[in-house]
């Protein structure tokens, strides 16, 4: 059996394979046809951390492949009460089929997934954010950026940041780095990365300069300066991210056909300027569909692999 918590478990090989059974599917939903792939299977959503597009997208996906999404508030549940992550992972893995898990602590998911007799994913976590990067890829491949791909991400050094330094290492792509100083990604998630880099041939490159990071990038991308639980230091931070706002003139130094990402939501004014959010380049509404696509490949490809 197979969790889906950090592209850093998955092999190129394998993280390919869930991508093409994404696009497989994808292309059977575009057709109308819904194939159950995981009849009267039933996911666990358990939220600590609340959600548009996790919601949506799992439990929509769940639905198509012929299972169906339960929706678990952490207060809605013992675990909003005190109950261990372990005693509520031996209750509720007994119960459904899969488990998604969005929360804080990396450390509450793996206890969890520890303890479980089903496949867990990785909704969102303080440090990583995989099925999101699955998502993004699976965007990148359709736009056909995949070959001599060049990713420049600016921004704060966080669960996205990291993410992205676990699918360029493994896939072995060129990753480019750009925070303020003092927001850089951790320390220890750039060491695993550049190990895995070793294998991959990736590049990976981390600095404090946007400029110098988009320079001939051909996906450019980025993420909010304040994410859920930061908002005390909202003022501080947006101080700091002064200069690592996307904007046409940051847009300027990228590839002319570059693409631009984004995971949403998005505050204008921010990270990214309206004129590049809602411009020609910009493929944040496609990449934030193939949140839909890709977790199904992930669900699927794990059911696959249950029993191994």
């Amino acid at each position: 059996m197979r969790h889906f918590l950090t592209i850093a478990d998955f092999s190129k090989e394998e993280l390919l394979e869930i991508l093409d059974l994404a696009k497989q599917i994808k292309a059977e939903t575009k057709q109308r046809n819904f194939k159950e792939y995981l009849p009267k299977q039933v996911l666990g959503m358990i939220f600590e951390k609340s959600s548009t597009r996790t919601r949506v997208s799992f439990e929509t996906g769940m639905y198509q492949l012929g299972g169906i999404g339960m929706f678990l508030s952490s207060n809605d549940i013992q675990l909003g009460r005190g109950e261990p992550m372990s005693d509520t992972s031996r209750v509720i893995s007994r119960m459904v089929d899969m488990v998604m898990i969005r929360t804080f602590e990396h450390s509450k998911l793996e206890e969890f997934a520890k303890y479980s007799k089903v496949p867990v994913i990785n909704g969102l976590t303080d440090d990583f954010h995989p099925v999101q990067l699955m998502a993004d890829y699976l965007t990148i491949i359709e736009e056909g950026k995949e070959k001599d791909l060049v990713v420049a991400y600016v921004g704060d050094g966080n669960n996205l940041a990291h993410s992205w330094l676990m699918l360029a290492s493994k896939l072995g792509f060129e990753l480019r780095i750009a925070t303020p100083k003092g927001y850089e990604v951790k320390q220890e998630i750039l060491d695993k990365a550049l190990e895995f880099a070793k294998i991959s041939g990736a590049k990976i490159i981390i600095g404090n300069d946007p400029i110098e990071a988009f320079k001939g990038a051909t996906v450019v991308t980025t993420d909010t300066w304040v994410s859920m639980g930061q908002e005390a230091e909202k003022e501080k931070r947006v101080k700091d991210f002064t200069g690592f706002i996307v904007d046409n003139k940051l847009m300027s130094y990228a590839a002319s056909d570059a693409i631009f990402l984004h995971c949403l939501p998005a505050y204008r004014g921010y990270e990214v300027s309206e004129e590049v959010f809602e411009g020609p380049q910009s493929k944040v509404f496609e990449e934030a569909e193939n949140r839909l696509h890709a977790q199904k490949g992930i669900m699927v490809w794990l059911d696959g692999k249950r029993n191994d």
